[in-house]
């Protein structure tokens, strides 16, 4: 074989072999992707299984322990955790009506966005990951927006009539 040949043989066989399959661990694109059983890589669905209930486990046991540590054992059972901050906020906005309505529609958007986070049939892992990087930005917009209606002066609540000149336009 000539010595110029061998880059021509070399580049056939590269072609011949077709591009080196993707590896998938549990139907998850792995190793380095791999976050739902991550110490499964290389094995077959059924242990990837077994190692996420594992995993998952220890990851929802440790949302569960910064409940814990922030709102005690008893009232870290009362329902969603993410309730108590919105309501405190709401409570100590009570003074604007304008704040509370800025409030609300936050939450509303947050709850909605939390819902959008499902993965949409045909969606491209780019298209993904850009659409629920989305909210963030109205998330600030939003929150700068309600910091400068609440850091303002509240508006003087209208006072109440005086009994005399109540009185007076009851009786005229």
């Amino acid at each position: 074989m000539r010595p110029s040949s061998l880059p021509f043989f070399i580049a056939v066989a590269a072609l011949a072999a077709g591009p080196a399959p993707a590896q998938t661990i549990g139907g998850n694109p792995g190793p380095q992707y791999n976050y739902v059983c991550p110490h499964a890589d290389g094995q077959p669905a059924l242990e990837c299984y077994f190692d996420a209930v594992q995993h998952l486990y220890t990851m929802c046991r440790n949302v569960k322990s910064i409940e814990i540590i922030e709102f005690g054992y008893e009232k870290s059972a009362e329902g969603t955790n993410s309730e108590r901050p919105y309501r405190a906020a709401l409570k100590d906005a009570l003074r604007s009506k304008h704040v509370v309505e800025a409030l609300r529609a936050l939450h509303e958007i947050w709850l909605s966005a939390l819902t959008g986070l499902a993965w949409r049939s045909g969606e491209s892992d780019a298209d993904y990951k850009t659409r629920v990087a989305r909210p963030y930005d109205d998330f600030r917009e939003r929150i700068a927006g309600i910091r400068v209606v609440a850091a303002s002066k509240p508006e003087p609540a209208a006072k109440p009539a005086s009994r005399k000149k109540a009185s007076a336009k009851a009786n005229p």
